[in-house]
């Protein structure tokens, strides 16, 4: 397992080469934004994750087999995986992000997905959260910025 990376996949490029013409200026990887998601667009409030359908669980032919050499530990680990993305995006909604999950096999067809995320990233900009109220100090004046 080593080997399997968890930046700049293949389909991680592949979904970055569809967006580059739509929309550019995303981030990666922010570590600031709950989950890690693989793409990020701030400002619009947007987190986008590319998932392989063998290793988050995916209801797809190649997502839906299971490995004969240690099956316990496999469905285990595909379990914690599938538990972990459903929190990371409860989390992202909790804090007024929109989430989109790019499948490995949705690759299979890139016009459909690049009309899929050209929808997403083409609704109204998320209205920007206020910051929160400053606390006061002990001696009842604000902090200074």
């Amino acid at each position: 397992m080593r080997a399997v990376k968890s930046r700049d996949t293949t389909p991680e490029r592949l979904v970055r080469k569809l967006l580059r013409p739509i929309a550019p200026g995303y981030r990666l990887h922010r570590k600031d934004i709950p989950g890690r998601p693989d793409i990020a667009y701030p400002g619009r409030r947007i987190a986008i994750f590319v998932h392989g359908c063998f290793w988050h669980g995916h209801d797809c032919a190649r997502g839906a087999r299971s490995p004969k050499a240690n099956a316990d530990y496999w469905s285990a680990k595909i379990a914690r995986n599938m538990a972990r993305d459903a929190a990371n995006l409860a989390a992202l909604k909790e804090k007024g992000w929109r989430s989109f999950v790019v499948w490995e096999c949705q690759l299979k067809q890139p016009e459909a997905l690049k009309a899929s995320l050209a929808a997403l990233l083409s609704q109204t900009r998320a209205e920007p959260t206020p910051p929160p109220p400053a606390a006061a100090s002990p001696s009842g004046r604000r902090p200074r910025p």
